[in-house]
Order: C-alpha cells, then sequence, then structure tokens
C-alpha cells in the first residue's frame, strides 16, 4: 500500500513529471489525430477505387477482343459456381477526346468504355457517381431535359436547354459570318477601277458566249457535272469505310431536336477546378452535358484505321478520383462494337475486351483469381486476370507505408517523452535518497522499493495517455472546426478543394488503434523507469543513511 501512496504524493509535489506528462499526452493525441485522419482517407480511397473497378477483371489484350464472350461467363460460372454473383463486360479502348471550345479545338487522351448499363451496375457503382439522378440506379445514354447538379450554377441549364440555345447561338453566328462575307464581297466590287470592270464585263461575255468543244469533252463535262460533291454519299448507296460515319450522321439530324450518340464524361476531362478573381472556387466546363464531341479511335480490324465520331455529352461522371474522373468516357456498348467492326459478319457473335466480375461477399478474391488463372492460362490466352487490389497495388502499398513511416515517426516522439522520465526519475531518486535508505532500513524490500519507482512510471504513462486520448477524441471530432479556425489565422486553407474532391476530412476512429496506441504510451513510461528502479532496489540503507 505504501508503494501506491508515495507514487501519488510524488504525482502531485513533483512538478517536473509534468512536463513528461505533457509530452506523453501531446504524442498519444498526435498518433490518435493523425491514424484516424489516414484510416479516414484510407477508408475513403478504398470505398471508391473498389466502388469503381469490379472484384474481378479479365482483360484481353487483342487487338480484336475475346470472341463469344458468353461462353466465357458459362465456363466461368462452371469454374466458380455461386462464388461469382454478378458479371458484366465491357470494350475499352484509348481514344482522343475533341472539344470545341470558343472557337478552340482541345484534345484530351481518354480511355474510351463501351458498356452495357443494365448489368455494369451490378459489377460497380457506377451509377452513383453520374451527376443527374435519374441516371443514377440505372445509366441512359440519352440527353435530359435538365436536373443536373442543381446545386452547381455552371450546370443549371445543362440538357436539351444549354443544347438548343447552344445551336441557335451557332446558327446565329454563321448567318453573320455568311452577312458580312457577302458585304464585303459587295464593297469589293464597288471600289473596283474603271478598268477592271471592264475586264470582268469582257470575261462574263466570253464565258456567256462559251469556247468551241468537241463531243467527248462536252461529254466529260456532262458526266462531271453529275458527280456526288466530296464528303457526301450518294444517294442510294452505302456508306463505305473511307466515308466517314459522323459526316452522314451529321446530314441526317437536327440537333435542335435530335442527338448523336450519347457519351458520358468524366468530370476532369472536360473542366478545370479554379479560383475566380474574387478567389471563389469554380468549375470551368470545356463541355457539359447538351454539347457535342468528336472522338478519335482505333477500329477493331487487322487493317487498323482511325475512325472519327461525333457523340452527345449526356452526363458527366464525377467519382473524386482524379485518376478516373480524368481519363474514363462512357459510350454504349453495342455502338462501340458497332463501330469498331467487333461483330462477326457471319455468326453476329459480339467481341469485348473485358470481363468484370462480382464475388460474393466473403469470398477470398485470391482463390477466386487463381482458379481462373488455372483455367486460362496467360501462355495460352492473352487475358490478364486481376483483382481490384492488383490493380491498385502500388497506390495501396503506398497508403500503407505512409500509415506505418508516420506511427513510427510519432512514437518517436513518446520515446522522447520516454527519456525525459528516465531523466527526471534519475533525479528523484538522488534526492531520495535517504528516504530509500530509510525504507530499506525499516524493512522494505529492494522489490518493494523498485516497485516504486515502476509504479510511478505506469502511473506517469496512465494519466499521459489518458488525457491525450481523452485529446484526440476531442480534436477528431471537431477537426473539421479546427481545420476552419486554421484557415481563417492563417489565410490559407488546409485542404484545396481545386485539388481535393470532398467538402470535409475524413476521420475514422478504429478501437483497436487506441489500445495499442495506449498499451505503447505506458509500456514506454515504465521501461524508461526500469534503470531509476533497479539503482533504487540496489542501495545500501547505511550508505543512503549517511548521504548528506
Amino acid at each position: 500500500m505504501y508503494r501506491w501512496l508515495l507514487c501519488f504524493r510524488y504525482l502531485k509535489t513533483r512538478y517536473i513529471a509534468l512536463a513528461s506528462i505533457i509530452s506523453v499526452t501531446l504524442g498519444v493525441a498526435t498518433l490518435i489525430v493523425v491514424n484516424a485522419v489516414m484510416s479516414g482517407f484510407s477508408a475513403e480511397m478504398h470505398d471508391r477505387l473498389h466502388g469503381l473497378a469490379s472484384d474481378i477483371m479479365i482483360e484481353c489484350h487483342a487487338t480484336g477482343g475475346m470472341p463469344d464472350p458468353e461462353g466465357h461467363l458459362r465456363e466461368i460460372e462452371r469454374i466458380c459456381g455461386p462464388a461469382i454473383v454478378g458479371s458484366s463486360v465491357s470494350v475499352s479502348v484509348p481514344a482522343m477526346l475533341g472539344i470545341d471550345f470558343r472557337g478552340q479545338r482541345l484534345g484530351r487522351h481518354v480511355n474510351l468504355i463501351g458498356l452495357d448499363p443494365e448489368t455494369y451496375n451490378s459489377v460497380s457503382d457506377f451509377g452513383k457517381y453520374l451527376l443527374h439522378p435519374a441516371n443514377q440506379n440505372s445509366a441512359s445514354f440519352r440527353l435530359h431535359d435538365a436536373g443536373y447538379a442543381p446545386d452547381r450554377s455552371e450546370l443549371k441549364l445543362a440538357g436539351w436547354e444549354h443544347r438548343k440555345r447552344r445551336v441557335a447561338q451557332d446558327r446565329e453566328i454563321e448567318a453573320r459570318l455568311a452577312e458580312e462575307r457577302r458585304m464585303l464581297q459587295e464593297l469589293k466590287r464597288q471600289q473596283m477601277t474603271q478598268e477592271e470592270r471592264a475586264a470582268e464585263i469582257a470575261a462574263s461575255e466570253s464565258a456567256a458566249a462559251g469556247p468551241s468543244i468537241g463531243p467527248q469533252f462536252a461529254a466529260g463535262m456532262l458526266e462531271s457535272s453529275t458527280e456526288t460533291p466530296a464528303g457526301e454519299t450518294p444517294a442510294g448507296e452505302t456508306p463505305t469505310e473511307d466515308t466517314p460515319a459522323e459526316d452522314t450522321l451529321t446530314a441526317s439530324i437536327d440537333p435542335m431536336e435530335e442527338q448523336y450518340d450519347g457519351i458520358i464524361l468524366g468530370i476532369s476531362t472536360c473542366s478545370v477546378r479554379t479560383r475566380n478573381a474574387a478567389g471563389d472556387v469554380e468549375d470551368v466546363y470545356y463541355a457539359q452535358p447538351g454539347d457535342d464531341v468528336r472522338m478519335m479511335f482505333p477500329s477493331a480490324s487487322e487493317d487498323t484505321k482511325v475512325l472519327n465520331q461525333k457523340f452527345t455529352v449526356v452526363d458527366l461522371y464525377e467519382s473524386g478520383m482524379s485518376e478516373y474522373d480524368s481519363t474514363f468516357a462512357f459510350v454504349r456498348l453495342d455502338r462501340l462494337q458497332e463501330l469498331r467492326g467487333m461483330i462477326d459478319p457471319q455468326s453476329g457473335v459480339r467481341s469485348v475486351t473485358t470481363i468484370q466480375l462480382k464475388v460474393a461477399e466473403g469470398v477470398d478474391l485470391n482463390l477466386v483469381r487463381d482458379a481462373l488463372r488455372r483455367r486460362f492460362p496467360a501462355g495460352i490466352y492473352p487475358y490478364n486476370i486481376q483483382t481490384w487490389r492488383d490493380l491498385q497495388g502500388p497506390l495501396l502499398s503506398a497508403v500503407r507505408l505512409e500509415t506505418t513511416i508516420l506511427n513510427i515517426l510519432l512514437f518517436l516522439i513518446i520515446a522522447v517523452a520516454g527519456f525525459g522520465i528516465l531523466a527526471t526519475f534519475f533525479m528523484i531518486v538522488v534526492e531520495k535518497t535517504r528516504d530509500i535508505g530509510t525504507l530499506k532500513a525499516l524493512g522494505a524490500s529492494g522489490h518493494g522499493v523498485s516497485s516504486i519507482f515502476l509504479s510511478y512510471g505506469l502511473l506517469l504513462g496512465f494519466v499521459g495517455s489518458g488525457a491525450g486520448l481523452v485529446g484526440g477524441l476531442l480534436f477528431v471530432d471537431n477537426i473539421n472546426g479546427v481545420a476552419g479556425i486554421v484557415e481563417r489565422i492563417t489565410g490559407q486553407e488546409v485542404f484545396d478543394p481545386t485539388v481535393y474532391y470532398f467538402s470535409e476530412i475524413p476521420t475514422i476512429i478504429e478501437p483497436l488503434t487506441l489500445v495499442w496506441v495506449m498499451i505503447g504510451a505506458m509500456t514506454i513510461a515504465v521501461l524508461a523507469s526500469v534503470l531509476p528502479a533497479i539503482r533504487a532496489a540496489r542501495m545500501h540503507p547505511v550508505r543512503a543513511l549517511r548521504f548528506e
């Protein structure tokens, strides 16, 4: 009992121990805050990465894609059985996106994906990242009237209203340019000299009279007059491969009432987040729902050709992950297969480049992946079979490494506090030499004397880690308010919204992390008191009483 009484007495009277307690408190609180924030970021990143990609992906590297996807799915179901609860096929091809913006053509390298909207949501969270609420449950490649992100003023008119207004403006501009060209020609004609005008009249009279031509030349002129103008398809004929598909399509629709094939763009492919003159964050859109864009991508034939197709933007895709938002564009699977020539003309079987699988809850993804790799070995099939963790391996490893290094560095802060406890205890042993001698003369054992300092170290660690636990939890609970205060004081934003696509700092408190942080802090405090306790236990009572 005397041991704990002395511990509390030393803790209350030795104010120098307060510095050690503060060091432990700050170290524990910092560890809790950093782990909560890193866990929040990691969980948010995992959810988004997993939501964007299916559990397992089978990618085909062949130019023509993977033939007979239905047969592959039946074979996969035979191998994996009930482990597979969802599947979808898609076509992925590198492409160049062209956007007309204020008289300039903007280019973006994108990954064009043809997907089946009915099955794609069963293997990923694709729908919930679309801006229009009607597309979130089942993606549609038809342009909506309105309702795109009502909280964003830049997209208030997106949809058919924006499209009709843009087409009307373009036609008005074209009419003005045509009128200006006509007026310019009329002005030039008025400024002609008398000699030039006489020469023009003579040339027109000579042309009216016509030169003497032979019958063969006249026949050639007649034949050439019936040729089809460049860029148009003769009536009653089917466009050939050399005839751009968009030219025929452009001549056949009224953009005021109809749209081209729909495309969903990653929001960062057609916009940039920046600050205006007032310092407010705003999004500048180069294209929005209702605008037409061009997409250039290769065909799937052996004699590869570049296809130039026009699409209408029907929605935007915003996941918050720049790797996806800045590189992805989505169109209908069947339409992309037709454009690239991925349909067998004899059997009508369509080819794909990717099969995505959704695995049942609790099933080991690696076991399913390995089973598929054994069935489709890389030496025979040009397939790459990976889980979503394999695809994002470098990024996930970097986050884990960063968290580990941060924990090591922050534990070094607590270790510094441990050295402070060590120095404090050595000083207490020296100051309390006579008291230690008196205790040993009264019959206290060396184990009992050493336990006083060990208990003292444990008490310091408990108080410091307890205060750090409370302080860390309070800080995490109010971290966004603290970030706002720091921003007002420094005039700078803690998390720049032009870089990070979230409004609040994500945090997750894991009970297991709190436990090992508390145990680690108390262990360091006890270990720091071991050497002073050993010195006090080995002290001879006679020498201790003769001290001073």
